[in-house]
């Protein structure tokens, strides 16, 4: 009847078999029913001899090899009241729900005792099979139903669960086997005999190897590698999760170190820590796990990105500056509008083109001024839309060439200023430069040199379109890239400097008599002009996406604007509403 596994050592007890299982089989059992629970986290507690010893061992080894963990091990006499006081406190304070018990159903009711006073509760306790029918611990389930007039093979053939006769039982087994075996002995016939030379031996002085062999043909009695339980209600497939905790009505407990990590969060062991105890760290800036307890996250590709939940990756939304949207439809009205006013002020300058006013400030050269300005307003819808090859090829090209064009007209009326004041001065040679054909070629001039940097531009290092990736996470932004940055600034930097030569000329002008005044609004245009593009540089630095596109379209259309009102607003004023000083006596300072 022993089950420990120390006496399936053949060289030191060749004579023994056993007629119930090893505690190796029960407990490999008992890790079983642990892992199939789910159970990584558990404590264990074992009596401190070799009973304890060998079978925690063997739990803990099966634990280990499957990956749960051990939370403590203890090894006590349950008889001894400081080591019950000094379990109690551990299994009380660990985070461990279910501990394992290889402890003897008699040695453990002490400790049961103790745990009730200390109100010990929340805990699930694993053991060997004996304590289900102990009657220490609970009473029989079938005893009310016994008459006590039934039989043992009675008992065993009929409904009742023979789990609860399992000692009973056992010991019937043995002693039948060794009855069995001395029968054989007794009945022995002379050269049939199961030792050598089928000889018999003598029944009243017999070795306890000859009953081994004796009793070798009984199927009862057998060694540790083929004897196991039948039906052991650990083994897997033999029972479910909800049969065996249906007949205790209460839900099967859990008893980890640490839940799951769910889907979108991978597991970071702890330092100094179990493998099982660890940390549920989200997942990267890009990357998804889509599975429970995920050791690694994996990486979107270039184009996807990961959802809320990080458990799956989406295609990126692509994002420009749009016509549909609100703040591309507002910024293509605008522009469209704007365009429009140096329209009608072309139109009010051709209608009071005999005015003095008009006469006074170079009629063709304003409106030269006043169409530039126009298309310096209609080239920011070149920046709008979806960045398609030629677009991205000729917007920048376009607006830096239709604004120098406008900056180089504002500098010609800047220079006729000068010359035309240097030429009333008697003996001056000036006067031929004061004639309309030089501003014609100082506009033609300048910009023809910008001309040739875009074309220069556009020629060694195209502007392209291209996905960014890198600007915003999450988003891939469809733009265009310059090509060159080095061409694009030169092209601003000349822009700027056309602007701040006719700024200096015109503020060193802007003390010349009456007459020549322009020389005031043309200072303030300048200012305002390079105020807005001065603005720009940190504004697109520290943008991204579609509002670096629409801080440009915005520079664009403000500048222009600040040269329209600073230039011309003060001379529709005289011609719509003060005609009476709309007069060549009013201009030269004279009633």
């Amino acid at each position: 009847l022993a089950s420990s596994s120390l006496l399936s050592d053949k060289t030191q007890f060749p004579s023994f078999f056993r007629t119930i299982p090893s505690d190796t089989f029960q407990s490999k059992g008992l890790a079983q029913l642990v892992l199939h629970f789910g159970w990584t986290w558990v404590g264990l507690v074992a009596l401190n001899d070799d009973y304890g010893y060998q079978g925690i061992q063997v739990i803990k080894q099966e634990i280990l090899r499957d990956g749960a963990c051990v939370a403590f091990t203890e090894y006590v006499m349950i008889n001894n009241f400081n080591q019950i006081s000094r379990l109690t406190k551990i299994m009380k304070e660990s985070t461990a729900n279910v501990i394992i018990f290889f402890v003897r159903d008699l040695d453990v009711t002490p400790l049961f005792d103790y745990m009730l006073v200390r109100s010990l509760t929340g805990k699930t306790f694993v053991a060997c099979d004996g304590w289900s029918v102990s009657n220490f611990l609970m009473a029989a389930k079938f005893s009310p139903l016994l008459s006590g007039n039934e039989s043992l093979k009675t008992l065993l053939d009929s409904k009742y669960d023979g789990s609860i006769f399992t000692s009973s039982y056992n010991l019937y087994n043995a002693i039948h086997v060794i009855a069995k075996s001395l029968h054989n002995m007794q009945s022995c016939q002379k050269n049939k005999g199961p030792f050598s030379n089928g000889s018999c031996t003598d029944v009243q002085h017999f070795k306890p190897w000859q009953v081994r062999i004796s009793a070798s043909h009984e199927n009862i009695l057998k060694d540790d590698k083929c004897l196991a339980w039948k039906s052991a209600p650990w083994k897997k497939g033999s029972i479910t999760d909800h049969q065996y905790f249906l007949m205790l009505d209460f839900q099967i407990p859990t008893s980890v170190c640490t839940p799951s990590c769910p889907v979108g969060f991978r597991k970071m062991p702890r330092v100094y820590m179990p493998v099982c105890c660890f940390e549920c760290v989200l997942c990267p800036l890009g990357e998804i796990s889509n599975r429970t307890d995920s050791l690694d996250c994996t990486k979107c590709s270039w184009d996807t990105w990961p959802n809320a939940q990080k458990d799956r990756c989406h295609p990126k939304n692509r994002e420009f500056l749009s016509f549909e949207e609100p703040l591309g439809a507002a910024l293509s009205a605008t522009s469209v509008f704007s365009s429009l006013l140096p329209a009608f002020i072309i139109g009010l300058f051709i209608c009071y083109k005999n005015t003095s006013i008009v006469r006074a400030n170079n009629f063709f050269l304003s409106c030269l001024l006043l169409i530039s300005m126009s298309l310096c307003f209609l080239s920011s819808l070149a920046f709008i839309g979806y960045p398609h090859p030629e677009k991205c090829l000729l917007r920048q090209v376009t607006f830096g060439t239709v604004f120098t064009l406008c900056v180089s007209c504002i500098l010609a009326k800047t220079f006729m200023v000068v010359f035309a004041f240097m030429a009333t001065k008697p003996g001056s040679g000036l006067k031929r430069w004061a004639s309309p054909r030089v501003s014609y070629m100082i506009v033609a001039l300048f910009s023809f040199l910008q001309l040739v940097l875009c074309i220069t531009w556009i020629s060694l290092a195209p502007p392209f379109p291209e996905d960014n990736i890198e600007s915003q996470p999450g988003i891939i932004i469809v733009e265009c890239n310059e090509g060159s940055p080095t061409a694009f600034w030169c092209m601003l930097g000349y822009l700027g400097l056309l602007a701040t030569i006719s700024f200096i000329v015109a503020f060193l002008a802007r003390r010349l008599p009456d007459s020549f005044n322009e020389a005031k609004f043309i200072t303030f245009s300048i200012l305002a002009f390079l105020s807005v593009w001065v603005s720009y540089i940190p504004a697109s630095l520290t943008s991204a996406g579609k509002y670096t596109v629409a801080v440009e379209v915005f520079a664009i259309l403000s500048s222009t604007w600040a040269l329209v009102i600073c230039m011309f607003t003060p001379k529709c004023y005289i011609i719509l509403f003060r005609p009476d000083m709309n007069s060549k006596e009013h201009l030269m300072g004279k009633r």
